[in-house]
Formats: structure tokens, C-alpha cells, sequence
């Protein structure tokens, strides 16, 4: 795929070297030359020098046969300036930006651009790490609004039906892996001492969640 990165701080340096690796070709955008510094020296795809949302500067990096564009710079208004101008006036396929102010991330959403909000995001993977030992967050969708959830089925479990731990809108177990073998489950799936779930939980019912498996 043909990527492009608006932003070349922790998260876009990261980013673009990942991509890179993986053989995609990458084109990476920064006003400031020196951030380049962060790439690691094997990094194979283009650097371009300048402002995220000026036009010249995107197409030079590429952006009119781009695959995909992330914005990732350290301020929300270039961020959704630039993740527009990507969906907009250049039809990428697959634009996402990531935006510090949460109150905005649920404004820009509307906007059909899928907004990661990193203040969210880590505020929540803080508070599970704090509140949730026994039960390991595998993924975060969106900006951790969900979370899908690793636990071993505890004792008081087994025996019961996997419609016992779903709760509509809340909770809803995905997959059961049993002596190495996973499924999808039905509501008639009963847990067995050993089993290994995966469980999408909203971050906002986690407590309740804990409860409901007695932890």
C-alpha cells in the first residue's frame, strides 16, 4: 500500500518505520526537517518538508495515489485540516487522525474520519491496569470506547452458558478457545473449567463486568 504520514514526532516516526518495514511504500510529512532525525537510518520511503494541509506539499508526498493517510502531528487543527483535505479533495481510502482533545474526537467523528483519541485511549488503559488485573485488554476499538477482553473462565463460571456473561449493548463473548482450539460460540455454549474467553466489553461497564464474573 502506498501511505502517507503527516507528523514525524514519536507517534508518526514509530509509525511510518512499522509500515515501512512491512514493505509498504511510505511518505512521511513535517515542517520541521531536523524531526526527521527520528526515522531509523534503514527507513526506505520519502521525506517531505513542509505544512500537512498545503496542497503542493501533499502531492508531492504522494497523496493522489495513496492508499491510505494518517495524521498524527501534535496539534488537533492540522490534524482534521489535513485528514479532510486527504478524504475530500483526494479520496484516500483510508484516512484516520488522531486528536488530544476528546471533546473535539467526538466532534471530528461525525465527520466520517475515524479519530483516535489518544488522551481517551490512555486514560483508560491506566484505569484497567489499576482496576482489572485478571482480565487482559487484547484491543481497544475507536478511541477505547470498547475493549475486547482476555480472561480465563473463572470456577464460578463453569458449567454456565456463554448467554450468561452477555449483556445487550454492554458485553458480548466473541470467542471461547478450548484445549487449543478456538471457537465462535453460541448462546448455547457452555464454559468448561480451562476455557479461555474473549469478551468485547463498553470500557464503561468493565466494573460491573467484574463483577458479573466475580472478580
Amino acid at each position: 500500500m502506498k501511505i502517507v504520514v503527516l507528523g514525524c514526532g514519536r507517534v508518526g516516526s514509530q509509525l511510518a518505520g512499522a509500515l515501512d518495514v512491512e514493505g509498504h511504500e511510505v511518505s512521511i510529512i513535517d515542517k520541521e526537517p531536523k524531526a526527521f532525525r527520528r526515522l531509523n537510518p534503514s527507513f526506505k520511503g520519502k521525506t517531505v518538508s513542509g505544512i500537512g494541509f498545503d496542497r503542493d506539499v501533499l502531492v508531492e508526498a504522494g497523496i493522489e495515489r495513496a492508499d491510505g493517510f494518517a495524521s498524527v502531528t501534535n496539534g488537533d487543527n492540522s490534524n482534521i485540516i489535513s485528514a479532510l483535505i486527504a478524504k475530500r479533495v483526494f479520496h484516500v481510502p483510508r484516512v484516520v487522525t488522531r486528536i488530544y482533545d476528546p471533546m473535539r474526537a467526538n466532534i471530528y467523528k461525525r465527520f466520517g474520519i475515524p479519530t483516535i483519541s489518544s488522551t481517551v485511549w490512555g486514560a483508560n488503559s491506566l484505569r484497567e491496569h489499576l482496576l482489572f488485573r485478571e482480565l487482559n485488554s487484547e484491543f481497544s476499538f475507536g478511541s477505547g470506547e470498547v475493549e475486547l477482553m482476555e480472561m480465563e473462565i473463572p470456577a464460578r463460571l463453569v458449567g454456565r452458558s456463554v448467554n450468561d456473561l452477555a449483556v445487550e449493548g454492554q458485553a458480548l463473548v466473541t470467542c471461547v478457545v478450548r484445549l487449543g482450539q478456538s471457537m465462535v460460540p453460541t448462546e448455547a455454549t457452555v464454559f468448561k473449567e480451562g476455557d479461555l474467553v474473549f469478551v468485547c466489553v463498553a470500557t464503561s461497564f468493565l466494573s460491573k463486568f467484574r463483577s458479573m464474573i466475580g472478580y
